[in-house]
């Protein structure tokens, strides 16, 4: 297939410090951002064949080698290759254990008991916690990555602050939205206790707490509970106006059935043809699951 007749392919929702935004990509015409602020229309239906996205890294893109297919029910986008590839300049892998620049490790929190440690390059100013979808977190310290890893490592053993929890759980937690008081306090309590350990390594710079919400940046306001999940597939249709977005999850409202969460990781890998904004919405769709309980958690 010569690359004018190519389609634009959806590589899934990048998030800025200007806000979330779909990223396209042409093998002819390079890539292109859609921002979706809320009331935005967004309408399409979806191609008949789903390929890796390849991998990108320092702002720059490499396309999968193989141009391989992924499955379409799949989260990820990547094939198997690339997604070892990513895996392997992670700030996780012992591959980076030489880089230079500074990191900061953060308390984020997701709901209620899901408050999670983890560590992001400082350059990013804090755009990893907007694609974690965390409602609000604080920074506990910055410095070299090997110190942050460490650090990360002691709040793990000594507090039982776990790295990650399902995605589900996350989701989940934000229907209704806590206040940012609960968070706050909750932040507040953790970040002391966590601040005060001994083994925190001296060349950590630890911080004063300073909690941030993203509520302004998500827009989570405009969502209710008995929403509904697109299940994407070939061929089906989504039509309506952008309500919310949180980390990958794009809140849509619909005319035809309701309030729908769509998630741009399904997205990434397909050629979305446009709809018009009145088109009926012919993606099947599930009940939002309900919040797991606490111990269901860990």
């Amino acid at each position: 297939m010569r690359p004018e007749r190519e389609p634009w392919w959806c590589a899934g929702l990048r998030w800025s410090a200007a806000g979330p935004a779909l990223v396209w990509r042409h093998p002819g015409h390079g890539e292109r951002l859609s921002p979706l602020p809320p009331g935005r229309e967004l309408a399409f239906t979806a191609g008949d064949r789903r390929r890796c996205v390849g991998v990108r890294r320092g702002g720059r893109h490499t396309p999968c080698p193989a141009g391989a297919e992924v499955p379409e029910a799949a989260v990820s986008a990547q094939c198997a290759a690339c997604a070892r590839l990513d895996r392997s300049h992670s700030v996780a892998a012992d591959t980076m254990a030489d880089d230079p620049r500074p990191y900061d490790v953060y308390l984020a929190w997701f709901g209620p008991g899901l408050v999670k440690v983890g560590i992001t390059a400082a350059e990013r100013e804090g755009v990893r916690l907007l694609e974690q979808a965390a409602l609000s977190y604080a920074l506990l310290g910055r410095g070299p990555l090997m110190a942050a890893r460490r650090a990360e490592a002691v709040l793990g053993a000594a507090l039982a602050v776990p790295d990650r929890f399902p995605y589900a759980a996350k989701r989940a937690a934000r229907c209704p939205l806590p206040p940012q008081e609960r968070r706050t306090a909750e932040l507040a309590a953790l970040h002391e206790r966590a601040r005060s350990l001994a083994g925190l390594p001296e060349s950590l710079e630890v911080r004063a707490f300073a909690p941030v919400h993203h509520d302004a940046a998500f827009h989570l306001e405009g969502i209710r509970p008995g929403y509904g999940v697109v299940e994407l597939a070939a061929g089906c249709t989504v039509a309506g106006r952008v309500v919310a977005v949180a980390g990958p999850d794009v809140y849509v409202e619909t005319t035809d059935t309701g309030l729908l969460l769509v998630d741009a990781r399904r997205l990434a890998g397909r050629p979305l043809l446009a709809a018009a904004p009145d088109a009926r919405t012919t993606a099947a769709i599930r009940p939002a699951a309900p919040p797991p309980p606490p111990e269901a958690l860990f």
